[in-house]
């Protein structure tokens, strides 16, 4: 019943929101330990959501919405565990400034200047979003330091996949949805689901209603990954597809994996062996500590009381 209550005062606060948001009351909605989320939070959110994704704009926006709540709850989650973590958690602001140049440039700004004129454009306050990128890299920085020494990597297989692919690399530019299921029952409903929410609504939408990826804000956008990046699983699902098709659901540590192709390139190069093997080493990092990440959050959220007021 409460979260039928909420989702139903949600609906009405977005309604407002539409019409006139000026005079809109500022409500708590929900309560995470020492952290709230307000009415105001989820309509900011919402906003940034929409700056980064500006086909969310083709959507219900009470859907939307609901994207909003689901993104600022795993932002709340994460800074609870940083504070118990960190004495004073701050990042460089050199560190925060690339970290910003990655965003901007995925749609189409040239600087940060520019990034600040579009978000305030947008009604969107700069500092606020430079605090949410400050929040995931530290969380980022937390996985780090509980996980770098599970990380395995074979650096034999790397390079044999280097050696392979000496000529000519092929590479793709991809999307993903990564999701949980408890049982097989559970992850054929969840691939109907989701599958249906690709077709009809776009990977962008299904990505952001439902990835717990980092990726999912961007609508599950990545950048160029060579086919040298891959595992062989992964390799295989995406060998005969096609550009916008996307994949049945891969395992992976922590869950799974949905991917559609974006586009597709083939390069001749002059590859240097270890150049190539220092940044497949990188990828394959970030990848395991990816996979750490989705597992730890889901560990401690279910530790954590929410209350939906």
């Amino acid at each position: 019943m409460l979260k039928k209550n909420f989702l139903i005062c949600l609906a009405a606060i977005f309604f407002v929101f539409i019409t006139n948001s000026n005079g809109l009351e500022n409500k708590i909605l929900v309560k995470i330990e020492n952290q709230i989320i307000t009415s105001l939070d989820i309509i900011n959110e919402y906003k940034y959501l929409v700056s980064l994704n500006p086909s969310l704009k083709n959507i219900d926006k009470e859907r939307v919405a609901k994207f909003s709540k689901k993104s600022i709850i795993q932002e709340k989650i994460k800074k609870i565990e940083i504070e118990k973590n960190f004495d004073n958690p701050k990042i460089p602001e050199k560190y925060l400034e690339q970290i910003l140049k990655n965003i901007y440039s995925k749609i189409g700004l040239n600087s940060i200047n520019d990034f600040e004129k579009y978000l305030t454009s947008n009604d969107i306050n700069f500092e606020d979003v430079k605090t949410k990128l400050e929040t995931e890299a530290l969380w980022n920085e937390l996985i780090v330091i509980k996980f770098s020494s599970q990380i395995k990597i074979n650096e034999k297989s790397l390079r044999e996949k280097i050696n392979k692919n000496s000529k000519f690399l092929k590479s793709y530019l991809m999307s993903e949805i990564s999701f949980e299921a408890l049982n097989l029952k559970d992850l054929n409903d969840k691939f109907i689901e989701i599958s249906s929410a690709i077709n009809n609504e776009g990977f962008d939408f299904a990505a952001l209603k439902y990835s717990t990826s980092p990726t999912s804000n961007l609508g599950g956008k990545m950048d160029w990954i060579n086919e040298n990046s891959l595992n062989k699983t992964i390799k295989a699902a995406i060998s005969d597809l096609k550009i916008n098709d996307f994949t049945k659901p891969i395992t992976v540590p922590g869950g799974f994996l949905i991917l559609q192709i974006n586009d597709i390139k083939k390069d001749e190069v002059q590859i240097d062996v270890e150049k190539e093997l220092k940044r497949l080493i990188n990828y394959e990092k970030n990848n395991q500590l990816n996979q750490y990440s989705q597992v730890y959050f889901n560990k401690i959220k279910k530790n954590l009381q929410i209350d939906e007021l």
